[in-house]
């Protein structure tokens, strides 16, 4: 659809007069126009702009009671752009330097926050959920009173449940490349790591049938001691989950172990 010749013209003489209004105003020594002007691009959301403002003004107000403002609004700049971690960063930074402003906790609570935002999925590098859930819990620590503690707690579980769900995801992975040992640890590092997790009961399962695959693919020598352990996993299985619904598969996977330890442990015939 072609726009209107008229039209056209009109929209680029605004934005011409736009652009030459800002220049203007770039170049603009007085102080105080130019905040003015930075705080209109600042609520007609024109973060850009607002922002090449603030970094001129930034050392002019450093010392003056427009600081709090420009550095609250520079923060919110980015959050608004969704550039979150440089948001973080500049939410940290007001925290840091006007610990006794009214608006300390949210600050605090948005640095945060955007890590929670910036946090990826699973399957890439988890740094910055870490840093997400430190920077959370220190909020809780920091207001333990605040309104937010309850949301805070809910974004940890969030972000822990994907760190859990990044381990479970290695630990199947290991099993199907055949390395039992490592899937092994992965499983119990999870049950370590989330004691509360919804989980527990599939892992302990697939501990138990883990332990029968690395033992039926291990030397003699190492086959009794990962049989065993495989029939403990059943056991352990059975004492938390008595009803559990991998009862039936865990028991066929429990009685192939046993078998294969009265194999072992059963003497052989004397050779004639």
């Amino acid at each position: 659809m072609k726009m209107n010749p008229v039209v056209a013209v009109s929209v680029l003489s605004i934005l011409l007069l736009s652009s030459c209004k800002f220049s203007k105003t770039l170049k603009n020594p007085d102080i105080e126009a130019k905040y003015k002007a930075a705080t209109e691009y600042y609520n007609a959301k024109d973060y850009s702009r607002a922002l090449q403002l603030y970094d001129q003004l930034s050392s002019a107000v450093r010392t003056t009671d427009k600081a709090e403002d420009l550095n609250y609004n520079y923060a919110y700049c980015y959050y608004n752009m969704k550039d979150y971690t440089l948001a973080s960063y500049y939410f940290k930074r007001f925290y840091t330097n006007f610990p006794g402003s009214s608006r300390a906790e949210e600050a605090l609570y948005l640095a945060a926050y955007c890590n929670y935002l910036n946090s990826p999925e699973y399957s890439l590098d988890q740094s910055t959920t870490y840093e997400a859930i430190k920077d959370l819990q220190l909020f809780v620590n920091i207001y333990p009173n605040s309104k937010r503690v309850s949301e805070c707690n809910d974004l940890i579980d969030d972000l822990r449940a994907k760190l859990e769900y990044k381990d479970y995801r290695i630990a199947r992975l290991y099993f199907r490349m055949g390395d039992y040992n490592a899937a092994i640890t992965c499983y119990n590092s999870i049950l370590k790591d989330y004691p509360e997790t919804p989980h527990r009961e599939e892992i302990l399962f697939l501990i138990l049938k883990t332990y029968q695959k690395y033992a039926k693919e291990s030397i003699d020598a190492k086959k009794k001691e990962r049989y065993t352990r495989a029939v403990i996993a059943y056991n352990d299985l059975m004492k938390e989950y008595p009803e559990s619904q991998f009862r039936d598969e865990a028991r066929v996977v429990y009685d192939k172990c046993n078998v294969e330890l009265q194999l072992l442990t059963s003497p052989k015939p004397k050779k004639k």
